[in-house]
């Protein structure tokens, strides 16, 4: 376990906004948390990849960040494969190295940023396939209990962008691994429409899963700017979930409005359309702006701090709400400590 003291955060998130902390901890292993220091959540922070974070303060105490390694095969059940995977593994290069490998389910997910800890915690999706498609269950250190636990899919009480470990136990769980359950039978998820005109596009009619990566990721690409040369978190903001009626009323006087019924009467609606629609694409508060490229993107355009970031968020929401009466909920944590 490497320690710093005083550290900056600024190259730990993917806005790039400076912050500072008490201490580092630097948690290469499992035995690691055996001797770490209790976590006290008004002073602490654990950080994996850093992309679905926003520091609006320092951090006054220990950042525990996780960096527990290995990718290992635990069962081969013949026509699937059960693997584990530590919390601290790139997302996107595990998603990649199980295509060389011939395990197929995660191509959809192609070029999400961030490592794997924080996958079931936001249950990741993209292009129509959700982490809980795959995932078998989860090792998570208990920090009241000082003890290792496993969840199994169902105890995750995955949904849309949340799970347990987001909500309803926020803070009492480090994650230390995942399993994941892998089809050797590559059977392509193309509901997404743009996926496949990007691969009609493209020529290809029978795609492989390589194929279906790859798509993905020039999506993406094209769609979302790189958190390397413009600091984002991705997608600042949820698509809203509304009741059948709200959902029939907005769209009755919004005929253009991107929907998609979720079967029980709910429908998600397009956020990335209600924000386009407000016209605030380009929208700026100091150093952090609306992105012309995508309008559920802020970026930092070099200077903005993590209040800043807040600050135009918010304004967002307050623009979408008086418009479309309309309540837009950030994907990324917002991290605040009182001064």
């Amino acid at each position: 376990m490497k320690v710093v003291e005083h550290p900056s955060l600024k190259a730990l998130n993917t806005f790039g906004v400076e912050a500072a902390a008490g201490l580092l901890l630097e948690i290469e292993r499992e035995e690691d948390l055996l001797t770490a220091p209790a976590f006290d959540p008004t002073r602490d922070v654990v950080l994996g990849g850093g992309s679905n974070i926003v520091f609006a303060s320092d951090v006054p105490g220990t950042v525990f960040h996780i960096g527990i390694r290995g990718r290992s095969l635990v069962e081969d059940r013949g026509d699937q494969v059960l693997l584990e995977v530590g919390a601290g593994e790139d997302w996107h290069g595990l998603v990649r190295w199980t295509l060389e490998q011939g395990y197929y389910g995660l191509e959809n997910l192609s070029l999400i940023p961030g490592r794997v800890g924080a996958a079931p915690i936001q249950n990741i999706g993209a292009y129509g396939v959700e982490l809980g498609s795959v995932l078998d269950c989860v090792t998570a250190w208990e920090w009241r209990r000082a003890a290792w636990l496993r969840f199994d899919r169902e105890a995750c009480r995955l949904s849309y962008r949340d799970s347990l470990f987001k909500s309803d136990a926020c803070d009492r769980y480090l994650l230390t691994s995942i399993r994941l359950l892998l089809g050797r039978r590559f059977v392509p998820q193309l509901e997404y429409a743009g996926l496949r005109d990007e691969l009609q596009a493209a020529g290809i009619g029978r795609p492989t899963a390589l194929d279906v990566s790859d798509a993905v990721i020039r999506i993406r690409r094209r769609k979302l700017p790189d958190p390397a040369v413009c600091g984002n978190a991705g997608s600042f903001f949820k698509n809203p979930v509304v009741d059948a009626d709200s959902a029939d009323a907005l769209i009755a006087r919004n005929p253009g409005l991107a929907h998609w019924p979720l079967g029980d009467g709910r429908s998600k609606l397009s956020a990335a359309w209600l924000v386009e629609q407000c016209g605030l694409k380009g929208l700026h508060e100091n150093g952090a702006a609306v992105s012309r490229q995508h309008a559920l993107v802020i970026v930092n355009r070099g200077d903005a701090g993590g209040a800043d970031i807040i600050r135009l968020a918010r304004r967002v929401q307050a623009a979408v709400n008086e418009r479309y009466g309309v309540a837009l909920e950030p994907e990324p944590r917002l991290i605040e400590f009182p001064a």
